[in-house]
């Protein structure tokens, strides 16, 4: 704990006790609230550990978000940090507004840990997360940054099955795209709880993982926390009190996107090893490689009674940890898992250039959060249906969001670019990933460090330079401490003005540009720009 360590800032009234009796989102339990009002000093800027509203940072007046159950889609981690050092920290989730310049925190319970760390964005950050999620010194499998990844969504949806997964397999390595991990999305399964391959669907599953092997892919399959009600293992589980129940003491059953089905209670260790079994069939049995861990998000939780009374936050969390089981993991919505060797996809965006611009903030939210192993969702986006109609496919947009993937610690495809691009906007695509493929090392021992030491990978200008009036900067990004990231987000662009760091800083073509500065250059649209800084 640093000496400068306090509760009660300068800047800070912490008002702690009893506001009156009332129920919170766990029925069994009742509570007194906490307060907190935090004085935003001049020119100070806020950060908040939610991913999904990167774009709405820094904080400004008019903001409000409630986590008490709810962790908008995405990852999310009970923390604020300044670009003055500060921080705020708290285990329980919490409701938050910024008014008149103040930011309000309330919870149920418990303490709100105020402190400051030194003077800067990057003192606060490795200061809070060192003290509250250190990293765990190990980083995902090697195979999820070493080459893109490939996921069966957009091109089956609900229609996985053996024959169509190889063809893409073998499409993806004849269209001149390495092999990778390749993900079996939702419906491969006989039902939710039922982790097994649909027999009608794939003859011999075994043979496929060989033959996708074979040819370099690593495979994950989509599984979810939800058991299908009427069925016999909803049935087994059930009368072995496994799963959460309603306040009448039946399982609880909850809506989410794909129907109504029941949860396991993994506060319960049977629960979870019978999970945890049924995964490792998967790999004994089939050679499957890892998984794809959807789900689990506090909302689902809200009212369940478990074996033991934690908050939807917690339970969010338990789902989470599962995951730390296996190096090859994917997961879109966790709850205080910062520092740990878990990669993390943003939300599922739209085929829209408004979309797109929201990758940069959001990523950099998710490194501000503790969530240094990113993947910035599909390329082109991952939302059902929108690559139907080759007619509505942007060509433009697929290529710029290639780009700001291709430096981003993670990229994946998922809509088959070769099936909905003509072949300039093919080969811009492929070039994007032959220039992943030159900083992969690099990537590497980002994601080494990210570890071993808890910093990001992906680095807002602010972490870096901090007082240079970089805070409010959503379009570029920093790869690491060296790299300087300006993609195209905007359509029929051919010239781009970047912000360039002080420093002595390299473009692709050799050329040295000294900071602090802003140019204007021209870029075509097989081009991603970026800057090397040199020492």
């Amino acid at each position: 704990m640093p000496n400068n360590y306090f509760v009660f800032s300068f800047a800070v009234l912490l008002l702690l006790g009893s506001m009156g009796s009332a129920q919170s989102d766990n029925p069994m339990k009742d509570w007194k609230e906490s307060k907190i009002e935090v004085t935003i000093m001049e020119g100070e800027q806020w950060w908040i550990g939610v991913v999904n509203h990167g774009h709405h940072m820094p904080l400004s007046d008019g903001y409000e978000a409630n986590l008490v159950g709810y962790i908008y889609g995405n990852q999310a981690q009970p923390v604020l940090v300044s670009s003055r050092g500060r921080s705020i920290w708290s285990d329980e989730p919490f409701h938050i507004e910024v008014k008149e310049h103040r930011i309000f925190l309330r919870k149920s319970s418990g303490e709100f840990i105020v402190q400051k760390y030194g003077s800067s964005l990057r003192e606060a950050y490795l200061g809070v997360s060192r003290q509250f999620f250190p990293p765990a010194g190990k980083m995902p499998h090697e195979s999820l940054f070493l080459q893109p990844q490939y996921n069966t969504w957009i091109e089956l949806t609900y229609d996985q099955n053996q024959e169509d997964i190889l063809t893409y397999a073998r499409d993806i390595i004849a269209n001149g795209f390495p092999p990778g991990v390749i993900m079996i999305d939702d419906n491969w399964q006989r039902g939710y709880g039922d982790w097994e391959f649909r027999s009608e669907r794939f003859e011999d599953p075994k043979a496929m993982v060989q033959e996708l092997h074979e040819m370099g892919f690593k495979v994950m399959l989509w599984v979810c926390p939800f058991i299908s009600s009427d069925t016999e293992i909803y049935r087994d589980l059930r009368d072995r009190g496994l799963l959460l129940k309603d306040k009448k003491g039946f399982p609880k059953i909850v809506r989410w996107w794909n129907g109504q089905s029941a949860l396991l209670d993994l506060t319960q260790p049977k629960a979870k090893d019978w999970f945890l079994g049924r995964l490792q069939y998967l790999e004994d049995t089939y050679g499957i490689d890892g998984f794809k861990l959807d789900a689990g998000d506090p909302e689902y939780y809200v009212d369940a009674i478990a074996h033991e009374n934690i908050s939807p936050n917690e339970h969010s969390r338990l789902f989470a940890e599962i995951g730390l089981h296996f190096p090859l993991n994917e997961y879109r919505a966790t709850w205080k898992m910062g520092g740990q060797p878990l990669a993390q996809r943003l939300r599922d965006k739209g085929h829209s250039w408004d979309d797109l611009n929201m990758l940069i903030p959001h990523i950099l939210t998710q490194g501000l959060s503790g969530y240094a192993f990113t993947c910035p969702d599909m390329i082109g986006g991952g939302l059902m249906g929108s690559f139907k109609n080759i007619e509505t496919v942007d060509q433009e947009l697929i290529v710029r969001s290639a780009q700001t993937h291709a430096l981003m610690p993670m990229m994946q495809f998922s809509v088959a670019p070769w099936r909905v691009l003509d072949s300039e906007h093919l080969n811009a695509v492929k070039k994007a990933v032959d220039l992943r493929a030159h900083f992969t090392e690099k990537i590497m021992e980002l994601a080494q460090h990210a570890a071993e030491m808890g910093e990001p990978i992906v680095r807002h200008l602010e972490y870096e330079f901090p007082g240079q009036g970089y805070a409010d900067i959503s379009d570029q990004f920093l790869l690491g401490d060296s790299i300087l990231v300006a993609p195209v987000l905007q359509p029929d662009q051919d010239s781009q003005e970047i912000i360039i760091p002080p420093g002595t800083w390299k473009n692709a073509e050799g050329d040295v540009v000294e900071g602090p500065a802003t140019i204007t250059t021209h870029v075509a649209l097989d081009e991603l720009l970026y800057y090397t800084r040199i020492p």
